[in-house]
């Protein structure tokens, strides 16, 4: 109940600042950023005068329609965008993506945005795992990984913090995750689809993408002369694709009400993506959850 209390109270009544702070010099990269949060999140941070803003994208077309879209709104130039493929549910797409990055003059930021949310069991070959398993947890974190190495790079050599937000989501604090509950190296048993609650399935992805990224911050500590800030963003519930999973018609029905009564604009929850990679975001961030842009745990 305390969960629903809090959820309500973020959804209706908290107010997201809108994105101000400048980018000007800076090399962004956003990961699922042709369509919803990911390409307003990047309309903003071209508009706040990135140099370089990278649209990481499976369907390089879209991430060209994508890229259009915000030349047109901003009236940035065209060398303000690149689209970049990156298909999370391939390792081999993530090494090469990785590969890509280090050739890169600078990276201040990036933000790893893309997942998929479905009821439907699913196991990507690219992965050998459970779709949410494999692209909301394992492949985000593979891409934080790929990344960490030119963002340490770049704070290095021009003497500021960069910055590496997962979207994540404020469903991980009802996760129930039974299947924890189980014997076995924990990958083996979330691959099992006897044992897999696909309700609560994309809930437990982001547990364990929020453990990942404690993790990961405990093992890049800040004050070591390569500071990355390391971030768990939650954007909230809205009106995204991210719902475009085929459902029943009364479940359709209630979740179009939910939605309009409570969910926010994809550019309203962008501005949340936005500030998990404010350059001018503190230390007290760093390997923490950030919800309504503000620290929460």
């Amino acid at each position: 109940m305390a969960f629903f209390l809090t959820l309500l109270r973020s959804q209706l009544f908290a107010r997201l600042p809108y994105p101000a702070t400048s980018f000007e010099g800076q090399t962004v990269v956003i990961t699922g950023s042709n369509t919803g949060l990911g390409l307003e999140a990047a309309r903003h941070i071209v508009r706040l005068g990135a140099s370089r803003c990278i649209l990481a994208v499976r369907t390089p077309a879209k991430g060209e329609a994508a890229a259009a879209s915000i030349l047109s709104s901003t009236r940035a130039t065209t060398d303000a965008i690149d689209v970049w493929p990156l298909d999370l549910s391939s390792y081999d797409s993530i090494k090469a993506f990785g590969k890509k990055l280090q050739t890169l003059d600078r990276l201040d930021a990036v933000i790893q945005n893309a997942g998929v949310l479905t009821s439907h069991w699913k196991v990507e070959p690219g992965l050998g795992l459970e779709s949410h398993v494999g692209i909301n947890a394992v492949a985000a974190v593979l891409v934080g990984l790929v990344a960490l190495p030119k963002l340490k790079e770049t704070a290095r050599e021009t003497g500021t913090t960069t910055r590496l937000a997962f979207v994540g989501s404020d469903l991980h604090f009802i996760a129930a995750f039974k299947e924890a509950e189980n014997e076995g190296p924990l990958l083996d048993v979330l691959g099992d689809e006897k044992l897999a609650n696909m309700g609560d399935r994309y809930s437990t992805s982001k547990l364990l993408l929020h453990y990942a990224v404690q993790e990961l911050a405990a093992r890049s500590p800040l004050g070591k002369g390569a500071d990355v800030l390391i971030t768990d963003v939650t954007p909230g519930a809205c009106e995204s694709d991210l719902f475009r999973d085929e459902k029943g018609s009364l479940q359709a029905f209630i979740q179009s009400i939910l939605i309009k009564l409570m969910a926010r604009t994809t550019e309203v929850g962008s501005r949340a993506l936005v500030h998990g990679v404010d350059p001018h975001l503190g230390p007290e961030a760093h390997g923490r959850f950030l919800m309504d842009c503000k620290v929460v745990e």
